[in-house]
């Protein structure tokens, strides 16, 4: 398959396949991380996979290569800045490339503020901003020099939030505080690079069946699981991803907020 060339400004076409870019994807060991690089290295983009647990990263990438698509593994910590970085360094350096990162890896760690345990607010803390803000630091100047040059002459940052980014409950302190302030740094980062041509996009999944709620302390997680109604699949936020970055040049999606249908806030 031959890489596109850019679309015109004119041009009728919907989207523009991935053929001949890259994309990193953390948080991609399972969950939606792992549904967003299945479903970019569907679209054609070699994808890297950045996660601590190799062994679900490495069934990732044979489901990638297994599908004809091109995988990188990276363990890493993205909370670490240099582990952050060295990722970023490996991708273009392996790949050649950096033309989409995707902010994924989070963790939602809920309760009420009085007696929770401040280790649990320190990991939301580190991993819901500062491994955007690390990841995003390492890959802006490879997103800015991908975004000028083919097959696209443009690049995409996709930053995951919650719907707690848009509305606080009780409950959902700390965690919606980290997921407001990605969105505050998303609009932020959007209106310093939009004019060159990096595009800035913010997802908002409401109720999803992933592992996100398992990692809470039991007395939270009957709490959760009697909350939860219908809930959507990691393949559907993997398409709102997809559809986000596959939008030709001119177009930019800021913002999706993506919730099941029975779910009322």
């Amino acid at each position: 398959m031959t890489v596109p060339t850019p679309t015109s400004e004119g041009s009728t076409s919907r989207y523009e396949r991935l053929v001949g870019t890259v994309a990193l994807v953390t948080g991609a060991s399972s969950g939606i991380g792992a549904a967003a690089a299945l479903a970019l290295a569907g679209e054609g983009a070699a994808v890297a996979l950045a996660a601590r647990r190799k062994d679900r990263l490495d069934a990732v990438a044979s489901a990638v290569r297994d599908r004809g698509g091109t995988a990188l593994v990276l363990e890493c910590d993205v909370t670490d800045e240099a582990e952050a970085a060295d990722a970023i360094a490996q991708t273009v350096g392996e790949l050649g490339r950096l033309d989409t990162l995707v902010n994924n890896a989070g963790v939602m760690l809920l309760g009420p503020v009085v007696n929770a345990p401040m280790l649990e607010w320190k990991q939301m803390v580190e991993l819901n901003i500062l491994g955007v803000l690390n990841c995003t630091h390492a890959a802006l100047p490879h997103l800015l020099q991908a975004a000028e040059d083919d097959p696209r002459h443009v690049a995409d940052i996709v930053n995951i939030s919650s719907v707690a980014g848009r509305f606080a409950r009780n409950g959902n302190a700390v965690y919606s505080l980290t997921k407001f302030g990605v969105g505050a740094f998303s609009e932020s980062l959007r209106q310093e690079i939009t004019k060159r041509y990096v595009r800035v996009s913010l997802v908002e999944p409401g109720a999803t069946a992933t592992e996100l709620s398992s990692h809470n302390r039991a007395e939270i997680l009957a709490s959760i699981r009697s909350q939860f109604g219908q809930t959507m699949e990691a393949d559907d936020i993997a398409d709102a991803i997809t559809y986000i970055v596959t939008r030709r040049r001119q177009v930019t999606v800021n913002e999706i907020l993506i919730r099941p249908t029975e779910q009322e806030r």
